[in-house]
C-alpha cells in the first residue's frame, strides 16, 4: 500500500479539523439543528460516489488484471457489508433504519477497504466491511457524544468517524489481512504480506505510514491556513454569519419565496387578468383569480 492511498483513506479529517480549530465554528443557533438539505440528492450522491469508488480503487494497477478485479469486487463487498451493519445497528439501538446512517456505512466500508481493496481476500473484505460498520458508528453514536475533545470541534459531516477512523482501521486490517500472492502481483516490496500470513513488520508499516501522514497534513495544511489568512480573514464577523451567503455575495444559495419577502405578482411570475379559460368543457386545470 502507498502513502499516496494512506492519504485518500484518512488524512482529509485532519485536513479539515485544522481548518476547524483555525476558523472556529458556526453559529451557536446553526449548530443547534441542521437538518439534511436533500436526502434525494445526497442518495444520487452516494451512488455517483460507489460507482467512482469503484474505478480508483480498481484503476490502481494501471491495467485490467487479477489484482484491478479482485480491487473492485472487494470494494463493493466491503461497502456493501458495511453499510448492512451500520443499518443494522441503527435497527437494533434507534428501532428504525436511517437512510443517511446507510450512506454513512457505505462511505466508512469505501473508505476502509481502500488501503487493501486489490490485496486482501474476498472474506477478508466481509471482515474489513463489518468492523467499519461498527467501530464508526460506536464512535459517532455513542464516543462523540460522550467526548469533550471531539464536541469542540465542529465536525458537521462527521469526517473524522468516516474517514479518519474507517481509515486508520483500514490501514491496519491490511497489515493483518494482505495476502501474499495478491502481494507480488501488486507491491514492488518482495515478500509482503499481513500479519496473519506470517509478518508482523507489514502492521508496524501501516501504523507507522498513519502517524507519517497525519503528521504532514498537520503541518501542511496550517502553513496553508497561516499563508491565506495573511491575505483574507478565515472567518466573517458574527452577525455576518446570522445572514449567510447574502451578507457576502449579496445572492442566496436557495431563492426560496417567502424567504424574508411577500409575494409579487410582478416579481414572481403569476397574475389574474380576470379572463376565464375554457377548453371545450374539458376539464385541465384551476383558474385562481389573486
Amino acid at each position: 500500500m502507498s502513502l499516496l492511498e494512506f492519504q485518500i483513506a484518512y488524512a482529509d479529517w485532519f485536513y479539515f479539523v485544522d481548518w476547524g480549530v483555525q476558523v472556529g465554528p458556526r453559529s451557536a443557533k446553526d449548530r443547534e439543528r441542521f437538518p439534511p438539505n436533500n436526502v434525494l440528492l445526497m442518495l444520487a450522491g452516494a451512488g455517483f460516489l460507489w460507482m467512482g469508488w469503484s474505478g480508483f480503487n480498481g484503476g490502481g494497477p494501471y491495467a485490467a488484471n487479477v489484482v484491478s478485479s479482485m480491487a473492485v469486487l472487494n470494494t463493493n463487498i466491503c461497502a456493501a457489508t458495511s453499510l448492512l451493519v451500520w443499518t443494522c445497528l441503527d435497527v437494533v439501538f434507534f428501532k428504525k433504519p436511517s437512510v443517511i446512517g446507510a450512506v454513512q456505512g457505505m462511505i466508512t466500508g469505501l473508505v476502509c477497504i481502500t488501503p487493501g481493496a486489490g490485496v486482501v481476500q474476498g472474506w477478508a473484505a466481509i471482515a474489513m466491511g463489518v468492523l467499519s460498520g461498527s467501530i464508526p458508528w460506536y464512535t459517532m453514536m455513542v464516543l462523540h457524544k460522550r467526548s469533550a475533545l471531539l464536541q469542540k470541534v465542529d465536525d458537521t459531516l462527521a469526517v473524522f468517524h468516516t474517514h479518519a477512523v474507517a481509515g486508520v482501521l483500514g490501514g491496519a486490517l491490511t497489515g493483518l489481512f494482505a495476502e501474499p500472492t495478491l502481494c507480488s502481483l501488486f507491491l514492488a516490496v518482495t515478500n509482503s504480506k499481513g500479519a496473519f500470513y506470517g509478518s508482523g513488520m507489514q502492521f508496524i508499516k501501516q501504523i507507522v505510514g498513519a502517524c507519517f501522514i497525519i503528521g504532514w497534513n498537520i503541518v501542511a495544511t496550517t502553513i496553508i491556513i497561516l499563508f491565506i489568512k495573511l491575505f483574507i480573514p478565515l472567518r466573517m464577523p458574527d452577525e455576518e454569519i446570522l445572514i449567510g451567503d447574502d451578507a457576502v455575495h449579496g445572492e442566496e444559495a436557495y431563492a426560496l419565496w417567502a424567504d424574508g419577502e411577500k409575494y409579487d405578482n410582478s416579481k414572481h411570475g403569476w397574475y389574474s387578468d380576470n379572463t376565464q379559460h375554457f377548453n371545450d368543457g374539458a376539464a385541465t386545470g384551476i383558474t385562481v383569480d389573486l
